[in-house]
């Protein structure tokens, strides 16, 4: 029973040291295993939620991201985009800023 024990603990360390290969955290990056590209390469859509108020949306298949879309001041931006709980925008499946739409 201990080697079992001792063989699933040893597993589960593997496995978490694979999680994180280059241990960066550039934020800027995308953390997919295939076809890393930055960021800011990617088309975000826009989701409204529940109080109107828009969000950046952003999803390459893999992973998704999401931010308050603020002013300059720091404040949320309500514009309107969509009703509340809906996304617009081409943000499905990273789509890239030079991909004709």
């Amino acid at each position: 029973m201990t080697h079992l024990r001792i063989s699933a603990a040893l597993a589960c360390l593997v496995a978490l040291a694979a999680c994180d290969v280059d241990n960066s955290n550039d934020k800027t990056v995308d953390g997919q295993l295939i076809g890393r590209s930055s960021l800011q390469e990617l088309v975000p859509g826009i989701w409204v939620d529940p109080r109107g108020c828009d969000h950046w949306l952003i999803d390459d298949g893999v992973e998704g991201y999401l931010s308050a879309r603020l002013d300059r001041h720091g404040k949320p931006v309500c514009s309107g985009a969509a009703p509340p709980e809906y996304v617009t925008g081409p943000f499905r499946a990273g789509a890239d800023i030079n991909d004709p739409l």
